[in-house]
C-alpha cells in the first residue's frame, strides 16, 4: 500500500487533541479589530472543535492525524 499524502493546507489549519478530537481556529480575528469588543476578540482567540458534520472530510485530508 503506498503512503497517503497529507493536504498541507489542512495540516496548517487543524490539529488533534489528546482525546482525538479535531480543533481549529475561529474566524474573523485577522483584521478590522478596532470595532470589535475585547470580549469578542478574546473568545475568538480560543480554539474550537470541528463540527461532527465536517470531521470526516478533515480526517480524509489528514490521514495520519
Amino acid at each position: 500500500m503506498p503512503k497517503l499524502k497529507t493536504r498541507k493546507a489542512a495540516a496548517k489549519r487543524f490539529r488533534a487533541t489528546g482525546s482525538g478530537k479535531i480543533v481549529r481556529r475561529k474566524a474573523f480575528k485577522n483584521h478590522l479589530l478596532q470595532h470589535k469588543t475585547s470580549t469578542k476578540k478574546r473568545d475568538m482567540s480560543k480554539m474550537a472543535v470541528v463540527d461532527e458534520r465536517d470531521e470526516e472530510n478533515v480526517r480524509l485530508m489528514l490521514p495520519y492525524l
